[in-house]
């Protein structure tokens, strides 16, 4: 059975619309809690979600799902999705549900769905909740005196502060440190200045200030424009930028520059290989991961394992083969040792640890290669299967000829919009750029 609700990271889309819809919300509550409700104990889920205006409305809907299936609520309120995935295991539910669209805009939102142990829902699971959904749920639901019951949490907040906190190694501060933070107006608005301050660095916060319909707008880990001005204004050792659900992190330098996912993981990877720490000689990301990290990497006896797009694989790769560090290029960085999904603001505090480890700056702690040029364009399309045309076919095909072995082209639908995605990269930037050109030349006749 092919998956028709589920994308890359759970259920997306324009809220209001389909999927996106109370009445789909309120199934899915329905369904989750029907196979998450096992044994005689009192089931409970945690409910989080981030800062856009739809999220009162999906969360009410979820809610009268999971109530109707017997299970008891506990809503955290605006919270980052790593906290979600934390506080799951950390109070024992049955299951973790994040309400976010994570880097979109406000119009949309999504439904992501942790299991008791923090991680994602597999493909197995998800097909089956989209199997309850399109059944006659009535007959599974609780009875009248097993409903569940619905209430607000306090101090989970502090729950993950605290967590946080602890990833740094002992003893360590960020005393004397200027560090200019992003929030993207989302879910760490609160949560990221206040770690950031505890921890004793000199804080300045933008992307704070949430009314339900700038989450992204012009701020965060895709829109490092103003984080970039501010550090170099303020003079700021360091720029952390979030995305909404503050899952992924972008830094910029002391020079205003913007340090990727690719970087971070090169910094990590080399101080935990050097501190004993890596679990195994190598690190699991995506086929978008640039090839500088790989040829990096392998200069320092260390392996890059590619999985497809979405941290979801990412995670999967590294339970599977005992791997402690992963991540995509675009930020999601995922340390095991800590957290069961990408944590933005945890992997940024890692960084932080090398930076003051070496006693050097941001923009020498975070160069540890000098990427190959790589290009990446997007195609909208209406509908049909547009990679699937002669002539698209015979565009990549002509693509990869051109680029030989030297250089990589990675062509897909994006999992959470109407998008083909084109990348090409390989050491002659001209040839890379006619590359994918061409072929989004094809893709666009076709989706015309």
């Amino acid at each position: 059975m092919s998956r028709s609700y589920f994308g890359t990271d759970g259920i997306r889309g324009q809220a209001n619309k389909w999927p996106i819809t109370p009445e789909v919300a309120m199934k899915v509550g329905m369904a989750v809690g029907i196979i998450f409700r096992n044994g005689g104990h009192r089931h409970r889920v945690v409910l989080g979600k981030d800062t856009r205006l739809s999220g009162y409305m999906i969360e009410t809907a979820l809610i009268a799902g999971f109530t109707s299936a017997g299970m008891d609520v506990f809503q955290l309120g605006p919270i980052p999705t790593p906290a979600v995935a934390m506080l799951t295991r950390s109070l024992r539910a049955d299951i973790g549900v994040m309400i976010s669209a994570s880097h979109n805009a406000f119009a949309d939102n999504g439904i992501k769905i942790f299991g008791p142990d923090g991680f994602k829902l597999s493909d197995e699971v998800e097909r089956e909740i989209e199997s309850l959904i399109e059944s006659d749920l009535t007959r599974k639901l609780a009875a009248p005196r097993d409903l569940g019951r619905a209430k607000r949490v306090d101090g989970v907040r502090d729950r993950y502060v605290e967590y946080a906190k602890r990833t740094l190694p002992r003893n360590m501060s960020l005393e004397g440190m200027r560090i200019v933070v992003d929030c993207a107006n989302g879910a760490a608005y609160r949560t990221a200045p206040e770690v950031l301050w505890e921890l004793g660095a000199e804080v300045f916060s933008i992307g704070v200030e949430p009314d339900g319909l700038n989450i992204n707008k012009d701020c965060g880990s895709t829109s490092i424009g103003a984080l970039c001005e501010r550090v170099r204004e303020l003079r700021a050792d360091i720029g952390i930028a979030l995305d909404g659900d503050a899952d992924r992190v972008i830094l910029v330098d002391e020079k205003g520059e913007a340090v990727d996912g690719d970087q971070l993981m090169a910094v990590v990877a080399e101080s935990w290989q050097k501190s004993g720490q890596l679990s195994q000689p190598g690190i699991v990301a995506t086929v978008m991961s640039n090839l500088g990290l790989e040829r990096h990497l392998d200069s320092l006896g260390l392996t890059l394992a590619r999985t497809k797009v979405g941290d979801r694989h990412v995670v999967e790769h590294m339970r599977q083969n005992g791997f402690n560090l992963g991540g995509e290029q675009s930020g999601h960085i995922i340390l095991s040792d800590f957290s069961t999904t990408g944590d933005g603001l945890v992997a940024a505090l890692q960084v932080l640890a090398v930076v003051r480890q070496e006693q050097r700056p941001v923009s020498e702690v975070c160069r540890r290669f000098e990427p190959v040029p790589q290009v990446l364009k997007n195609v909208r399309y209406s509908g049909g299967k547009p990679l699937e045309a002669d002539d698209v076919v015979k565009a990549i095909e002509a693509g990869k000829a051109r680029l030989g072995d030297g250089g990589r082209l990675v062509i897909r639908p994006s999992g959470t919009e109407p998008l083909i995605r084109v990348m090409a990269e390989g050491d002659d930037l001209d040839l890379v750029n006619a590359v994918v050109d061409d072929i989004c030349a094809a893709v666009t006749k076709v989706a015309a």
